[in-house]
């Protein structure tokens, strides 16, 4: 998700002279970014954001409350399956994984001090633990991440992974006891997304973007945003968290399995929808879809110090007028985290290169060539 994205969903309706003339060379070709990836990455985070920011106010408005779920039901999923899709190409040799360490462990220790230090000092609440095995908030994914990708070459091992995907998160919907350190439930129930991204192809993404898809997502979306009103009384958004076991839930443990298969195919189809309306182009916020981990992790720090300070208590917030300036407010400052500048000041513990802590990978030395001497040059000397 992180990730530079080459251009796998390129036209090649170009001639073959046009080819030629035009070719990139490989080292341009390698650091192309795929404007359909980046903008798909940016749109998430934003409806990520806008979620969060929505939690502290759903309470009052039950469209509110149905659009929080609609949200929910995709937008994690979508971020899950385009992780999944560029971590195809880990194979766990030494570079892949000083690049999972420096992007991936490290932005996690760092932020998952920092939150709960954040919430001593801004809540001043001083009982707030600082727990490497218990993520805190947003640094879940993270924990996920860096699990789901150590076990990438066992998933493209696999002759059936999906299936078996799918049953271990069924499995983990019926175990309450998968719970506390690393938040296993999530990595365990939002598994199969990862992996379905290991499975596809750019040709995947390609047929998600015909018209005829764009067209039939459209009243998909609204019997979507509509069921979604109607199962807000009847609903628990807990199942959509994915971070608890069925018993948890209050609910017989043979409906976790039957919740998980039901998720997944809403999930899915809710995301190929929200794919076939990603622009392919580049746009105004397409290299904004480079910044998305630095969006995503700082975004929470504006979402909980509101929440500490009661930002959020207001009367005028909770009506309509309220709630749009609140999505609008935070979707713009998203937006700016993802930008150059705050990617410059941040880089050191986003993406750290940490060349001190690894070491250098051993150079082979070169093999002493023996130069062969032909006989009839010997006998020509010693004639001599």
């Amino acid at each position: 998700m992180f990730h530079a994205a080459s251009s796998p969903l390129s036209s090649p309706n170009s001639s073959v002279s046009e080819k030629d003339q035009h070719r990139p060379s490989p080292d341009r070709r390698s650091k192309q970014r795929d404007a359909f990836f980046d903008n798909a990455k940016y749109l998430a985070i934003v409806l990520v954001a806008i979620g969060h920011s929505w939690e502290p106010l759903k309470g009052d408005s039950r469209v509110l409350q149905a659009a929080y779920q609609f949200v929910y039901a995709f937008h994690m999923p979508a971020f899950i399956l385009i992780s999944g899709y560029f971590s195809r190409s880990f194979d766990g040799s030494p570079a892949r994984l000083k690049r999972l360490v420096t992007g991936v462990v490290v932005p996690y220790v760092v932020f998952e001090t920092a939150y709960p230090l954040f919430k001593q000092v801004v809540d001043r609440e001083t009982e707030t633990p600082v727990s490497l095995l218990d993520p805190y908030y947003l640094t879940w994914f993270l924990c996920a991440l860096f699990i789901w990708r150590l076990t990438t070459p066992v998933w493209k091992m696999i002759r059936h992974p999906l299936p078996v995907a799918l049953g271990i998160a069924m499995l983990a919907s019926v175990t309450p006891g998968v719970t506390g350190s690393l938040d296993l439930q999530r990595v365990l129930q939002f598994l199969p997304y990862f992996v379905l991204g290991l499975c596809l192809r750019p040709e995947h993404f390609r047929m998600v973007r015909r018209w005829r898809v764009r067209i039939a997502a459209v009243p998909v979306f609204v019997c979507a945003l509509a069921f979604s009103w109607w199962a807000v009384p009847r609903m628990n958004t807990g199942w959509l968290y994915h971070r608890s076991s069925a018993q948890e839930l209050g609910v017989p443990w043979w409906v976790g399995p039957v919740m998980q298969l039901a998720l997944f195919g809403c999930s899915l189809l809710l995301t190929v929808c929200f794919f076939s309306w990603v622009p392919g182009r580049t746009m105004w916020f397409t290299a904004l879809g480079a910044g998305t981990l630095y969006g995503y992790l700082l975004h929470g720090f504006l979402i909980k110090g509101a929440d500490y300070r009661g930002l959020f208590e207001p009367a005028w917030l909770h009506g309509p007028l309220g709630e749009i300036a609140v999505t609008v407010a935070v979707g713009l400052a998203v937006t700016l985290l993802c930008t150059k500048p705050v990617r410059w000041v941040f880089r050191g513990v986003m993406e750290p290169k940490m060349d001190w802590a690894f070491k250098q990978p051993d150079v082979p030395a070169e093999p002493v060539r023996v130069q062969k001497r032909e006989p009839g040059r010997d006998r020509e000397k010693v004639d001599a």
